[in-house]
C-alpha cells in the first residue's frame, strides 16, 4: 500500500472505532438497566445522579477499544493505530459529555436534547441510553424527548464548557 492509501485505511478504521464504541456505549448502557447483576454500580450511579469525573470515566470508557485494537494491530499498522486513535477520541469525548450532561447540560450543543441528563431528570430505564450521543437511541427507537429546558435548567448560574468535575 502506498502511504495515502495507509492514511486513507487508517482513516476508516478510525471512523469505524468511533462508530463501534458508541454503538457499545449504547447496549451496556442499556444491559445495565436490565441485568441486575451488571446494573448494580449503575443503580448507584442512578440514585447520586452524578458522574465520576472525566478521567475516570475516561479510563473505564478505554478498556475495550484498547483490546480490540491489539488486535487490529494483527491486520496491520494502519488499522491499529487508526482503530486506537478512533476509539481514544470517541473515550474521551464520551467520558467529557457524559459529566458535561450531569453538571452543564444546557452545553451539549451538538443534541437537540442532552439524552443522557433527561434519562437521569425522568428516571427513564427504558429510553435515552446514549450518553455522549442520540444515534442509536433513534435508530433502535429508545429516544423519547422531554421537556428538559425547564425553569431549573433557566435559573441555573451560567457555566463555561470546561467547567465541570474532572477527577
Amino acid at each position: 500500500m502506498t502511504g495515502l492509501q495507509n492514511i486513507a485505511f487508517g482513516l476508516g478504521f478510525f471512523g469505524l472505532a468511533f462508530i463501534f464504541a458508541s454503538f457499545v456505549e449504547y447496549w451496556l448502557h442499556r444491559l445495565m438497566h436490565y441485568s441486575p447483576k451488571i446494573g448494580k454500580r449503575h443503580r448507584d450511579h442512578h440514585q447520586r445522579n452524578e458522574g465520576q469525573g472525566v478521567l475516570p470515566e475516561f479510563k473505564d470508557y478505554l478498556q475495550g477499544g484498547f483490546l480490540v485494537a491489539f488486535v487490529m494491530f494483527g491486520v496491520s499498522l494502519a488499522a491499529g493505530i487508526g482503530w486506537f486513535s478512533g476509539s481514544l477520541v470517541y473515550a474521551a469525548f464520551s467520558a467529557y459529555a457524559h459529566q458535561l450532561q450531569h453538571d452543564n447540560p444546557t452545553k451539549c450543543f451538538w443534541m437537540k436534547m442532552p439524552v443522557h441528563y433527561v434519562h437521569h431528570k425522568y428516571n427513564q430505564w427504558h429510553h435515552n441510553f446514549g450518553l455522549a450521543l442520540d444515534w442509536w437511541d433513534h435508530v433502535f427507537g429508545t429516544y423519547k424527548y422531554g421537556e428538559w429546558l425547564t425553569e431549573t435548567e433557566l435559573m441555573q448560574q451560567e457555566k463555561g464548557d470546561l467547567k465541570l468535575r474532572w477527577w
